[in-house]
């Protein structure tokens, strides 16, 4: 199990970490129609259904989120980086922002409100694409419908009162926020070469799962995928420190391209899968 799930999605299972397996995969077993997680783990040795191994990958991956997260980051991203992108890509009034791991949309929500904020970006194209490798997690975003306890974690009362509606106990966010995001399922191990560029991107809390060599590689994928001038947002417990040169650290889990450097060679997907094997 620990092998297959490195290789489907380059997340690490720890030793020890056999109670979170029990809890997480219990469920699916269940549904598969077995008994206990050892069957569940015999069956996927024999069969390459889709579906099965997309319900155990989902079902591993920690999708801890909340809107406005460490709250740091989107204060920065607010007064320095956006009014900084703003003049450097002023002639082409076009932004793309992606965030890596939206889990289930408080991330790339929380970026859509300050955008919407900003009077500056009044006629710009803006793109702001989130991703997940968990397919569930995409269509519960997608929906914007939030509980009393998620709505409560680090939202602001204003930004509630202005872009959310209660709905039958829980709250909705408005459609005009939610048509500001692109959401895909998409695996941080799979190829980039369709992305193109973009002038922020968000991979916070989730390279912690990852073994080095991988967490190394997918770094080097993400500075490939930055326009120059554009920034790299990790989370607290990430740091870049001895893995790239390519990116200076303006900040506490800031980075920017600040230069054009070229092209270093990365992993493809499938070079990076095995990798992890």
């Amino acid at each position: 199990l620990c092998q297959f799930i490195r290789r489907e999605s380059a997340i690490v299972l720890e030793p020890g970490k056999e109670y979170l397996v029990e809890s997480r995969l219990g469920p699916v077993a269940r549904r598969e129609g077995l008994a206990t997680v050892g069957e569940l783990v015999q069956r996927l040795q024999v069969t390459r259904a889709a579906s099965l191994r997309a319900q155990i990958v989902d079902a591993m991956t920690t999708n801890e989120t909340s809107f406005f997260r460490d709250k740091v980051p989107f204060d920065q991203f607010r007064d320095v980086m956006l009014p900084a992108l703003l003049t450097a890509r002023r002639e082409d009034a076009r932004l793309r922002i992606w965030c890596t791991a939206a889990s289930s949309g408080q991330e790339p929500y929380s970026l859509a409100m300050i955008i919407d904020a900003t009077a500056q970006l009044a006629g710009w194209t803006i793109e702001l694409v989130a991703s997940d490798i968990n397919s569930e997690m995409i269509d519960r975003a997608k929906e914007g419908l939030y509980s009393q306890f998620e709505v409560l974690r680090g939202l602001p009362i204003q930004m509630l009162a202005r872009h959310f509606h209660n709905e039958g106990g829980e709250w909705r966010l408005s459609s005009s926020i939610r048509r500001r995001v692109q959401f895909e399922v998409f695996n941080l191990i799979d190829s980039f070469d369709t992305l193109g560029k973009f002038d922020a991107i968000f991979c916070r809390n989730v390279l912690i799962y990852f073994d080095a060599r991988s967490r190394a590689r997918v770094i080097e994928r993400l500075i490939d995928q930055l326009a120059v001038g554009g920034y790299l947002f990790v989370g607290h417990a990430e740091s870049l420190s001895g893995m790239t040169s390519r990116v200076r650290h303006i900040m506490p889990t800031i980075y920017r391209l600040s230069e054009d450097h070229p092209r270093e060679p990365a992993l493809a997907g499938a070079e990076l899968e095995q990798s992890t094997a």
